[in-house]
């Protein structure tokens, strides 16, 4: 079953809100067995709500709308489709008492434009809004439907979670989507399509591949579409069994996850701790443990030592080396290490120093150029890598690499 998502706000296309609703709405309904087709943002206007709606419902049998159906004048989505369905706004009393519950304590009085929550269009199935005073409302014309949902995050997802996907998995049939992602680093996009050319060429037709690149990995993503579960996953798995003779040592995980959360995951369940020195990553690598619900138990701190100075005052690192052969160097990051691990009384540690760019590279050590170093009951650990000339990039290929490092010295 395949369905369009159309977002309202002018927010949404100045950049002011970042589209979250689209992205968890895709996910969940992807879970559920339906197909996204299309995602659509436009404006706050009749003219752009109305237009979108005959173009999806042209292709779709469901759209899901969200935004516009604030109290405020500029929030018209409500009457554009009381409009749009030959509908006309009446009042609703389940609607108005619980806009009335939901502001006691908050308004002394109920105003008009609270009061207008209650007005709904007539030709529309109203489902309640327990956590919100805009009632979500579903249309049904011509075997299509339309549902409306408020814009707020908190109401949306419940609205699609406790209702929308129950009444949709009623009404239509659904497939099986099953998704498994592999995770491969540190091999160009262009290469890795060439090495897999040949075991494409085996994949069934039921089954999707799909190229998902960041800076310095790349995550392959299998899709299978059927109503044969069982056969799905059969298949999907030997497919993944036979990346490893091609791929080899560059698959990190098989699973759709950040480095931060699988790394954490095992310091977590070896009831290990972390620590990090940090040079050109800034405290990048501290920010993406501490990114993740729960790193409290594994992560106990970070030096920031961009100084050389503080190098050598907070981690020990030799003042002779930091003159002779530069902060940027293998003996230093590997003090850095060790440094990080005896101060802050931890099982291992990363530390990174580098030159991030865009300038500060010499003929020897071109900007690009990161020592980074892993420190534990093994030892310490360190390689030299040379990312490129983008500092944004740089930072974050040093954090994943550190992570990806110590992740399998102790997996």
């Amino acid at each position: 079953m395949n369905l369009e998502i159309i977002t309202i706000g002018n927010e949404l296309l100045i950049g002011q809100v970042i589209d979250t609703n689209s992205a968890w709405m895709g996910q969940q309904l992807n879970i559920a067995g339906f197909d996204i087709t299309r995602i659509t943002s436009v404006q706050d206007t009749e003219e752009a709500i109305r237009s979108s709606l005959d173009e999806a419902l042209s292709r779709v049998d469901v759209v899901l709308m969200t935004g516009g159906l604030g109290p405020t004048k500029d929030d018209i989505t409500k009457q554009t489709l009381a409009d749009y369905f030959n509908s006309e706004l009446v009042f609703n009393q389940e609607v108005y008492d619980n806009v009335c519950e939901l502001l006691k304590g908050r308004v002394k009085n109920i105003n008009e434009l609270n009061k207008g929550q209650a007005y709904v269009p007539d030709k529309c199935t109203v489902i309640n809004n327990p956590v919100g005073t805009a009632p979500v409302m579903w249309f049904e014309r011509d075997g299509k439907v339309v549902v409306s949902m408020p814009g707020v995050p908190g109401e949306m997802k419940h609205a699609v979670s406790n209702e929308i996907i129950p009444r949709l998995k009623s009404k239509y049939p659904t497939i099986h989507i099953i998704h498994k992602t592999v995770l491969v680093f540190n091999i160009p996009e262009a290469v890795l399509a060439e090495q897999l050319s040949g075991w494409e060429e085996s994949i069934p037709d039921y089954i999707s591949l799909a190229y998902l690149p960041s800076p310095g990995k790349i995550r392959l993503r299998l899709t299978a579409k059927t109503k044969d579960e069982a056969k799905a996953h059969k298949d999907v798995d030997q497919l993944v069994k036979e990346l490893y003779p091609i791929v080899g040592d560059n698959i990190f995980a098989e699973e759709d996850k950040s480095i931060q959360e699988l790394l954490g995951e095992l310091l977590k369940e070896q009831g290990r701790t972390i620590a990090t020195a940090e040079s050109c990553t800034g405290g990048y690598i501290g920010h993406l443990l501490t990114s993740i619900p729960g790193s409290s138990a594994y992560f106990r701190g970070g030096i920031i030592a961009y100084e050389n100075e503080i190098k050598e005052k907070l981690l020990g690192v030799h003042k002779e080396d930091l003159i002779q052969i530069g902060a940027v160097s293998q003996s230093v990051v590997e003090q850095m290490a060790q440094g990080a691990r005896k101060a802050l009384g931890t099982d291992y540690s990363i530390a990174t120093s580098g030159i991030a760019g865009p300038d500060g590279g010499t003929p020897d050590k071109p900007v690009g150029t990161v020592w980074i170093a892993i420190a534990g009951d093994f030892g310490v650990v360190s390689q030299r890598y040379q990312f490129g000339k983008m500092r944004d990039r740089n930072i974050q290929r040093s954090a994943d690499t550190g992570m990806v490092m110590l992740y399998r010295k102790i997996k």
